[in-house]
């Protein structure tokens, strides 16, 4: 074979190299994304579930105080009656004493109602506490994918998809709550032994385990 013939096969040999590298971290450089992606909208939709909550105790407080400022209102009304007719003024003191404990009951009927919101939505784990709950109940390495399949098992109200999971186990890889291993071409996931849980979290990573 003449040498310019072999010279031009190993350059298009290194071009399809190439080109079959730039390809492969192309493909994985949109998997990055649509994961980063999948997360946000997972933060997107936590969020407008807050936003509801606090607009709906918002309107619950703010339907009660114009009732109990009115009460008031009516009350300097009684002292200035004339004093030529005071058996007619105790009728409507009695009254305007009884409308008075008809308004500030309604506040407190709503009150109840505004509490369980309050509750439902602190009861309620993160994805993130619920994944490192469940790891730490592991004593074997699990894989993204059996992650997500005992998740939506056990919380069959969530909608849980493996790359969201990935993604979050991820994060809590890069902050040193989980630890990563490679078998092959599958990566597993595991609690971070040493790790100590945040403040805030400790009770609520008790819940995620309790509900799993």
């Amino acid at each position: 074979m003449p040498e310019s013939q072999t010279h031009s096969t190993e350059l298009t040999s290194q071009y399809v190299a190439q080109v079959t590298g730039d390809l492969e971290r192309n493909t994985k450089e949109q998997e990055r994304i649509g994961v980063e992606i999948e997360a946000l909208q997972e933060q997107l939709r936590a969020l407008q579930h807050d936003h509801t909550v606090l607009v709906n105790m918002q309107q619950a407080l703010g339907s009660a105080s114009p009732a109990t400022e009115t009460a008031p209102a009516a009350a300097p009304s009684v002292p200035h009656q004339t004093s030529a007719e005071p058996e007619q003024s105790k009728p409507k003191e009695a009254a305007a004493t009884g409308a008075k404990k008809t308004a500030s009951k309604k506040p407190a009927a709503k009150a109840p109602s505004v509490k369980a919101s309050t509750a439902t939505a602190a009861a309620k784990p993160t994805l993130v506490e619920v994944i490192r709950g469940y790891l730490e109940q592991q004593s074997e390495p699990r894989s993204a994918a059996e992650i997500t399949t005992a998740l939506t098992q056990a919380h069959p109200e969530r909608s849980v998809k493996t790359t969201v999971v990935r993604t979050t186990l991820e994060g809590l890889v890069a902050k040193s709550h989980a630890h990563r291993t490679k078998q092959g071409s599958s990566v597993f996931y595991t609690a971070a032994a040493a790790s100590e849980p945040d403040p805030a979290e400790p009770q609520q990573v008790q819940k995620a385990v309790a509900a799993d």
